[in-house]
């Protein structure tokens, strides 16, 4: 744990001194998206190496399904009621 919250804090700080310079920031982007794609390559070929996921996708797919569905309804819900309560003109 320590080893990651090390890293993450030499990130922060490079990156708060490398903010200076546009190009060194743009191929960042560019970098953290490449390796994002090869991680969700990564996952995705770890799931499908994984019999007992593949044989349960069904019913795994229909539990993802309805917590996205839940998040999505109550991350829209509380965004409704900030606006209504603290951003709406009356």
């Amino acid at each position: 744990m320590g080893i990651i919250l090390g890293l993450m804090l030499t990130g922060i700080i490079t990156g708060f001194f490398l903010d200076k310079y546009p190009a060194i920031v743009k191929l960042n982007d560019k970098l953290l998206n490449l390796a994002i794609y090869c991680l969700l390559l990564l996952l995705g070929i770890a799931v499908g190496s994984n019999g007992k996921i593949i044989s349960n996708i069904y019913s795994l797919g229909l539990q993802a399904l309805v917590i996205t569905a839940g998040a999505v309804a109550g991350s829209v819900l509380m965004c409704w009621l900030i606006y209504k309560t603290f951003f709406h003109i009356k």
